[in-house]
């Protein structure tokens, strides 16, 4: 899987809500890539929004403190 990383941390100390930002990435996403959010918090309201849009998620804490939230949609169809 090939992650597109979006750095959310510099949008959010300036005041920007980075939603649309997100929203755009993810929706330019082709079959076999995902996105990497790194905030400076756990994003728990967006890893809700796109699970409930059928997007696996991974988050992972870093050293620094923050979070980086993997998401990307199995390509694998389950019967």
């Amino acid at each position: 899987m090939n992650f597109k990383k979006l750095d959310i941390r510099k949008l959010l100390k300036e005041g920007v809500e980075p939603f649309l930002q997100i929203r755009k990435n993810v929706d330019l996403l082709k079959p076999g890539e995902g996105l990497a959010v790194i905030a400076p918090f756990l994003p728990s309201p967006l890893i809700e929004v796109l699970r409930s849009e059928k997007f696996e998620t991974r988050v992972e804490r870093s050293h620094d403190g923050s979070w980086t939230a993997y998401f990307w949609r199995d390509t694998v169809e389950r019967t």
